[in-house]
Parts: C-alpha cells; structure tokens; sequence
C-alpha cells in the first residue's frame, strides 16, 4: 500500500501491543509482514485516504482489512448510510439458530431435608417423571447424586441436569452438613478451569456441570429459619445463584405464610445472606422481576396427581377437606417459580454462574497461583510477565531448596561419618578384648590338654603292668586250682569305701589281699600294699 495524503497530513499507526496511536508520520504494522504507511486525519476530515492495487479506499476499509478497531474521535463516531442491503442483519437469526444446533444446558442443585418434596418438585416443574428412588433419613452423611436427562420442547433440546442432596439434616450433629455442598460446586467450578486452561480446548463440546440455580428448599414450620438454614445458604451466596422456596407450603395456613415470609426476608437480611435477584436491567422484563423479587421466598406446592376441574386436567393434592390447586396462582406460587427459573430467567441464571461465581472462583483460584493483573506498583501486569515473574521465582525457591538440601546432605555426612567412626573404635576395642580373651582360653584349654596326656600316659603304664600281672597270674592258675578250692573256706570278700576287697587267710605263710579300688587292681602282699 502507498500512502494518500490529505491536507492535514495525520497519520494512524498500530504499534507492536496492537494500540492506536495517531503522530505526524508512522509505519502501520499489521502483523505478518504487512506493513504500510496510512495519511489519516481523523482531527480534521474523519476520513483516512490510502491507495493500493490503484483503488483509494476509505479508512473503515482499511481498518476492518488489518483488524484494526475503528478509533472515533472529536464529537463522535460518524454514521456512515448504507447504499443496499448488506445482510449483517441477520446476526441473531445466525445465533438463534446456532444455539438450537447445539442445545442448551441447565443444572438445579436441590437442597433440603428429607420429606420436603425436591423430587415430586422438579417432577411438576418439568412436567415429567424422573427415574429416581425416596431416599431415607438413615443415611450416615450428606451425598449428593446427580442425574443428567435429555428433554425435547419443539425444536429446543435441553440437557438438564438434577442435582439432590440426600441425607441432608437427618444427622445428629449438623455442624458439616454444607460441606460436601460447597465442595461439589467447586469441583465443578475446577473441571471447567481445567479444561478452560489446556492448549487444546473442546469448550464447544464440553458438558458444562456448574451449577446455575440452587433451589434451597425450606421447612413450613411457621416461625423462623433454622441455623442450618441460615449457614448453609450463607456458604452458597458466593458460589451458586441460591433461590429460597418454601417446600410444601399447604402445611400452614396464609396468613402464617404471609409473617413466614417477611421473618425469612429479615433473618436472611440480618444475616448477610445474598440470594438471587431476578435482573432489573432488561426493560422487555424488568417490571416483572421487580414484582416477583417482592414475592420471595416463593410458596410452593408440588404433585404429579392429575384431576379434571371443569373442562382440564389439573395437577392438585387432594385432601379430605378438599382439594389444592399446583398451578393456581390463589393457592400457591408454582406458577411464578415455573415463569421465573424457567421461562424468563434462564438464560440470566447461566450468565450469571458463569460471569459472577465461576470469574470469582477462577480469579482466586489463579491468585492462589500466583497470577495477578497488576505489579506491586499497581501497574498493568500481562499474563506472561506474570509467568515469567512466576518461574524466576519458583527458579529463585528450587535454587534455595536445592542449597538447603545440600547443606543438610553435607552435614548428614558429617554426621554419619562420625556415627561409623565411632563404630568402628568401638569394634576395634571389642575385637582386642575378643583376642585376648580368646588368648587366654587357649592358654588355658594347652594347660589342659597337657595334664589330660600325662593322665593318659600314666593310665597306659597301669594299663600295661596289670596286664603283665593278669598274664603270669594265668600262667600259675592251672597248678593252683585245686589249692584255690581248698582255700575257698578261708576267701572273704568285703566292701570298704565303695571298694570290692578280698582277703584269702591261710593259717601258714603270708597274707595276701586284693581289691578294686576305681576300677584299678590292688594288690598287698604281708601288709606292703601295691598298686599296678
């Protein structure tokens, strides 16, 4: 492109962070390697001139080719008249039909005691039967499941997802009963940003699981709201749009509901609690709102009953004094909950979630992070110089830690190699007490043995002279055996001190003894005693 100057000689430019700047002479940078230099006098004329391929052009033409926004200045933006019909009217009819293509997506948490009717509700709300079992008053803590149905109106397909909490109020202690509330919604609060934060992102495709309202349904006790009530409600304000509704409201008489519903405005008032508003700034419904905002909470009364009245099927509870009407506006406000939640605000509840409690999850959950969008300076702070800041920090608090653990390593060492050097004195002294213990057990094992051999060859020598005196004592015997027989008379055996003794007497000649003494012959011979 080549520049087309006008009289004034202004010119239009778009810096690198893609402002607009106007200056006396600037070099437009559209990115890609498209630049060109622009005449512009949006001070004076309001019309920017540039000539390329030999065609002039006006600077709405070029804007919208470098997509550049269109900078109004002086008194305002000029109107510039269409000669024809262009076609960008059709805008809405594009996005009506693309909505209906995909479909809409609506999700209702239900929070309430057991026995107040959330099922047979929703039932009547959506005019059909979900699949779904009563649930009991023995359930040891708060659970919430989570039903998920694809409903057909016309051409609009809606994927509504039905969210109860059961168990709910029916412990003894109550203090935690909000807990897993308040941790459901924002574990779908957290799958949202988690798939919002990957490069590759399916939004288009993605379930969306937050929540949108909160119906907190509210015992018809006729005096006041309880503490669970009111802290529970209290902890969702900030998370979910909470919508207060009087359960079974046939319970008590009107004029009971009436001073029921102006002391749970005051208690929830008095207490900080935000519920929902339905919006004000939409003229097309802003008086209806405002009038329904003075209804809260809502009445209500639910039942899949049918009975004809007049000419119609109605839903109706009947009792034995007679019959109460869901959808008559006299008996109960069915209907304005069904106008409200469904038919003029829905799309409000959504863009409600995701504009208020989801950006403020995520922009606690990214400060948590570390990001913010401002210096401490309280200057402007973009997402990659508060990566960067991020990661020289984390770089700065590994680099510490790492020095840390290495000084702890050090010292460990230091420590351990005192521990074994320790060990190992004392080793070395345990083992020079063994040795020298084992030292003197063998001296003394030697000594041993030594008068163990003396004995032994002392008992061989014994051993041998007895056996010299056995044999010349058998070579004797033949000639004595008769003499023995005739000497038997005077043969006495005896025991002295555990020793066999025998003492052959003979009226003529010597005396000769013998005995075994510990297994050793002995011998004495006229009084001299000797031992072989």
């Amino acid at each position: 492109m080549h520049g087309w100057n006008c009289p004034h000689s202004y010119f239009i430019t778009r810096t690198s962070d893609y402002s607009i700047k106007t200056r006396n002479r600037c070099v437009l940078g559209g990115g890609g390697g498209r630049e060109s230099v622009v005449s512009a006098c949006d001070m004076k004329c309001g019309i920017t001139y540039f000539k390329t391929a030999g065609i002039v052009l006006s600077s709405l033409h070029v804007l919208a080719y470098l997509n550049l926004p269109i900078i109004c200045k002086g008194e305002g933006c000029r109107t510039v008249p269409l000669a024809g019909h262009v076609g960008f009217d059709s805008l809405p009819d594009q996005l009506v039909n693309q909505s209906i293509s995909q479909g809409f997506c609506f999700n209702i948490l239900c929070v309430g005691e057991t026995g107040l009717g959330k099922s047979t509700l929703m039932d009547t709300l959506f005019n059909t039967k979900f699949e779904g079992e009563p649930a009991t008053h023995t359930q040891p803590g708060v659970q919430l499941q989570s039903n998920t149905y694809d409903l057909q109106e016309s051409n609009v397909g809606l994927k509504l997802t039905i969210v109860s909490t059961v168990g709910f109020g029916d412990q003894i202690n109550k203090e935690d009963s909000y807990r897993p509330i308040v941790e459901f919604i924002d574990a779908q609060f957290e799958a949202y940003l988690q798939e919002e934060l990957k490069i590759r992102r399916l939004l288009h495709n993605y379930h969306d699981s937050r929540i949108h309202a909160c119906l907190y349904f509210i015992a018809p006790t006729g005096h006041s709201l309880k503490s669970l009530d009111l802290v529970t409600m209290k902890k969702l304000d900030s998370k979910v749009n909470v919508i207060p509704i009087i359960a079974k409201s046939d319970a008590i008489s009107k004029s009971e509901l009436t001073k029921f519903k102006i002391k749970i405005t005051s208690e929830l008032v008095s207490n900080g609690v935000q519920i929902y508003q339905f919006p004000m700034d939409d003229e097309a419904v802003a008086e209806v709102n405002g009038t329904m905002n003075a209804h809260l909470p809502f009445a209500v009364i639910g039942s899949t009953e049918e009975l004809k009245i007049g000419n119609k099927m109605v839903k109706v509870r009947q009792y034995p004094w007679g019959t109460v009407q869901v959808e008559n506006e006299a008996h109960c406000d069915f209907v304005k909950l069904r106008e409200m939640l469904i038919r003029v605000n829905m799309e409000d509840l959504r863009e409600q979630t995701h504009s208020r409690h989801y950006e403020l999850y995520r922009r606690c959950k990214l400060e948590e992070m570390g990001f913010k969008d401002t210096d401490p300076d309280s200057k402007p702070f973009s997402l990659q110089e508060t990566y960067e800041a991020k990661r020289n920090e984390f770089l700065g608090e590994l680099q510490k830690k790492e020095e840390e653990m290495r000084q702890m390593f050090v010292q460990r060492v230091k420590e351990k190699e005192a521990e074994l050097k320790e060990a190992e004195k004392e080793l070395h002294e345990k083992f020079d007490r063994l040795k020298k213990l084992h030292q003197d057990e063998k001296k003394k094992l030697e000594d041993k043995k030594k008068s163990l051999d003396d004995e032994v060859n002392a008992f061989k020598q014994r051993k041998t002279a007895a056996e010299l005196l056995q044999s010349q004592g058998s070579q004797a015997g033949g000639s004595q055996t008769l003499k023995r027989d005739k000497e038997k008379k005077n043969f006495y055996c005896f025991t002295v001190n555990s020793a066999v003794c025998c003492m052959l007497h003979e009226t003529q000649g010597p005396v000769i003894h013998g005995c075994v003494l510990n297994s050793i012959p002995c011998y004495s011979w006229t009084g001299l005693h000797l031992a072989f």
